[in-house]
């Protein structure tokens, strides 16, 4: 029997599929750098050996999935090459895998993790499925039926990939190290979209996927009068959200969210348009949609004495913006506070204006040195450019976060795609 074994398997995606694996009784190791990852708890509960890299690792008989990250010069790749082993990418090993399912590809620019999740946790109350989400989260059911995978548009991965059905929760310009400009960006999730094997769920609401074409039916969500899946009646409260779903204007059924802003009902509709269009029992739709506990690093939340603490993954413009209405809605009568590390130089340079925008929309911000990628580690930008276009925004460093405690009953959202949990831990530790 093969071992399949993980080279990058700290990854979020490679975690998960690790994990599918495992579940599905292969045998399955993997190795990394020694740092610690959020990701690396689900695989050290589920016994899945990590390795420092070294290219002794690589032994006969192994077939080595790679993550993207690392190049073909990495030891551990070349060392499988001389040894004749089959040396898999991660997406292109995913494309083949989920042709034994009926697979959902979860995609868009925002709201792919958390729109996996829900759809996974609703899907499996139905039939056994099986499911991968970008928070490092998998697991394989041997007996499953459907596939729900979120499904990156980064250096256009997602093309490795024929689902039946795709979930298109917006189109927006990100990752500026790659893609032109939105047009670019925009001619990724089209050739995307004619993959399509049955059908595609995409947000009406969103001026670029209202141009999406495919040689399947494209049916529309969201809170505009022409979506055939549309949400009225909306209440919002700090429990949740409660609303109507009509389908082609005709009232189908209520439903209630222990979640919070826009942006989750629209992940909700998605998911409510799909289990129709399955002809899953709308009842198990309500259930699942009120016990859904999050993905990790979502709104992720924790009450220290007078103080909220929320940990998200939020790196981008419109995401910033998002959580910040979402911790409104559930908090309106306290101060929110942003403790923002800004992801990729490319990234801060390309939004700088839009960064500020977004960030003012909180009662007080700090700001961390930017955190850069494996791809680039540096930049003629530093954080005080934007701390410039925040009126009283402050640099926090490690050390320094006990001035974090002056904002009583406050709610602290410690806001990045790099390592911000660090800065987050470091005040902890305060506490």
């Amino acid at each position: 029997m093969t071992i399949y074994h993980f080279v990058g398997i700290k990854g979020s995606g490679m975690s998960a599929l690790a994990q599918i694996l495992h579940e599905m009784n292969y045998e399955v190791q993997g190795s990394d750098y020694e740092k610690r990852f959020f990701t690396q708890l689900a695989l050290e509960q589920s016994g899945i050996k990590i390795l420092p890299f070294q290219k002794e690792n690589i032994k006969p008989g192994m077939t080595v999935i790679a993550g993207n990250a690392f190049p073909d010069t990495h030891e551990e790749i070349e060392e499988a090459m001389n040894l004749g082993l089959p040396v898999i990418r991660y997406h292109r090993f995913l494309g083949d895998f989920m042709k034994s399912f009926i697979s959902v590809a979860v995609t868009g620019a925002h709201g792919k993790t958390s729109t996996t999740g829900l759809l996974a946790h609703v899907m499996k109350g139905a039939k056994p499925t099986s499911f991968l989400i970008g928070d490092g989260t998998g697991s394989g059911d041997e007996n499953a039926e459907y596939f729900v995978f979120e499904a990156c548009e980064y250096r256009r991965h997602f093309l490795s990939y024929f689902p039946d059905y795709a979930i298109m929760t917006n189109i927006d310009f990100d990752h500026p190290d790659y893609f032109a400009n939105i047009e670019d960006v925009f001619s990724a999730f089209q050739e995307m979209a004619w993959q399509v094997n049955k059908g595609i769920f995409a947000c009406g609401d969103d001026e670029q996927l209202q141009r999406i074409q495919a040689k399947v039916p494209v049916l529309f969500y969201g809170f505009g009068e022409e979506n055939d899946f549309q949400a009225r009646n909306i209440v919002k409260t700090t429990e949740g959200t409660s609303f109507d779903v009509f389908v082609r204007n005709t009232f189908f059924e209520r439903f209630s969210i222990p979640t919070f802003g826009d942006h989750n009902i629209l992940n909700s509709l998605s998911v409510i348009a799909l289990c129709h269009y399955e002809e899953i029992d709308p009842q198990i739709v309500q259930d699942y949609l009120k016990t859904f506990n999050g993905v990790k690093r979502r709104f992720t939340e924790k009450k220290v004495g007078s103080q909220m603490i929320i940990d998200d993954y939020a790196h981008h413009p419109t995401e910033i913006k998002a959580t910040v209405d979402a911790a409104r809605q559930k908090y309106p009568d306290r101060d929110i506070i942003c403790v923002f590390q800004p992801h990729t130089f490319t990234r801060t340079q390309a939004f700088l204006d839009e960064f500020a925008d977004s960030l003012n929309l909180a009662d007080k911000v700090y700001l961390c040195e930017i955190f850069g990628s494996a791809r680039e580690n540096h930049g003629k930008l530093s954080i005080e450019d934007l701390q410039g276009k925040i009126p009283g925004a402050e640099i926090l460093v490690e050390e320094g976060t006990a001035i974090l405690k002056t904002h009583e009953n406050s709610v602290l959202i410690f806001m990045g795609a790099g390592d911000i949990q660090k800065f987050q831990e470091a005040y902890e530790r305060q506490l």
